[in-house]
């Protein structure tokens, strides 16, 4: 991605640099990224953590949302678990759903495995991801657990990226604004 400059983010008490990266002829984003920035992902964990609905786990999708996941899942002591973006040698009876994101050229499936699946069943789920744009990575965790027969009790993420801010369905800290050319 080229970048076009930065914007200045302020979330649970952090202030970041984004660079602003081109994703095509007519927008830019800024790049969230929280791998590598423990102090971000540790706030951020513990403001969420104060917002969310009662919960008996977490689920997310590979692989940006995994360290706010694993940070929830420590501080609260509740499980998280991973939907995988190819199924693994020791998966045994996948099930796959389609996911078509903003921020990964071309069409992506994930993966859970049978006995991920069986202990979603019943439980009260969080689904976590780092940013909600278009909401497809959520949508397609919906698939997962409602495959499952879980219970979704809350969509939460960090930042809510362009008309997502706008959503009722979704706890986020911050909005992220996208940059179209005119």
């Amino acid at each position: 991605m080229e970048q076009k400059g930065t914007y200045t983010l302020n979330v649970a008490g952090l202030t970041r640099e984004l660079k602003i990266c081109l994703v095509n002829e007519n927008l830019d984003i800024a790049a969230f990224v929280m791998f590598s920035d423990v102090e971000m992902t540790v706030a951020c964990a513990t403001e969420l953590l104060k917002t969310v609905p009662e919960f008996d786990m977490i689920i997310t999708a590979e692989s940006k949302g995994i360290p706010l996941a694993y940070e929830m899942s420590r501080q609260s002591g509740k499980k998280y678990i991973l939907a995988r973006k190819s199924k693994k040698l020791y998966m045994q009876k996948t099930v796959e759903v389609i996911v078509d994101s903003i921020t990964t050229a071309g069409i992506q499936k994930l993966y859970l495995d049978s006995d991920d699946m069986d202990y979603i069943c019943g439980k009260k789920v969080l689904l976590v991801d780092d940013v909600i744009s278009t909401g497809q990575s959520i949508i397609a965790l919906e698939q997962l657990v409602q495959q499952a027969q879980g219970r979704i009790v809350g969509k939460a993420c960090v930042l809510a990226e362009g008309d997502a801010a706008q959503r009722d369905d979704i706890i986020f800290l911050a909005p992220l604004p996208l940059f179209f050319k005119t």
